[in-house]
């Protein structure tokens, strides 16, 4: 869900669904077909992509039926390496290399699973973390996405996806396109301000 919108808005989607379902049981959302899941998407203009998020919606469903037992969490069991995690979400339609380095970084960062490493998890290349690099000096201005990745794995090898969170967190509230509020951030002192 979290692609060409904000991440707030693409996490509450299971819960729109469940809200409209009146209920959030697995079982139920099983039950749903492939068209009364666009017809959701639609009636809650849940994405703006309503149609292609719905149908990926509906094949994760079906995915962790058939490959996971019913429970998402047999994605992680067993402290997995990370690169393992993040391949299993990479089969899921519509998860990239991005969504998936993200979705196992949250599972890593936030939830503490248990993994063997975390060196498969990669910073995410979007646009805030991307500017705070290039702003820090660390990438050129022109530097492709890759160059991101890279660099965060050069600085810290051992769990690259460290810097993704932080960086995200400061390109959006202070390191911003225009105008940005250098004085606030925690980085001032440090920063070349490569704007």
């Amino acid at each position: 869900m979290d692609r060409q919108v904000d991440a707030e808005r693409a996490w509450l989607i299971p819960y729109e669904i469940s809200k409209e379902l009146g209920d959030f049981s697995f079982s139920k959302l099983l039950q749903l077909s492939k068209d009364q899941t666009v017809a959701i998407f639609r009636k809650k203009k849940l994405h703006w992509l309503n149609i292609v998020t719905a149908g990926n919606f509906y094949l994760a469903v079906q995915k962790i039926h058939n490959e996971y037992e019913d429970d998402a969490s047999n994605i992680w069991k067993g402290t997995p390496k990370s690169g393992t995690i993040v391949r299993r979400f990479l089969g899921f339609k519509g998860a990239g290399v991005k969504i998936a380095t993200m979705a196992t970084n949250i599972l890593a960062r936030d939830y503490k699973i248990p993994m063997k490493d975390h060196s498969c998890i990669d910073v995410s290349p979007d646009r805030q973390v991307k500017r705070v690099f290039i702003r820090l000096g660390l990438i050129p201005q022109q530097a492709k996405n890759e160059e991101v990745m890279y660099c965060a794995r050069e600085l810290n090898p051992n769990y690259p996806g460290a810097f993704d969170l932080p960086c995200w967190e400061i390109g959006k509230e202070w390191c911003k396109p225009r105008n940005p509020e250098c004085e606030q951030c925690y980085l001032n002192s440090c920063c070349p301000k490569i704007i």
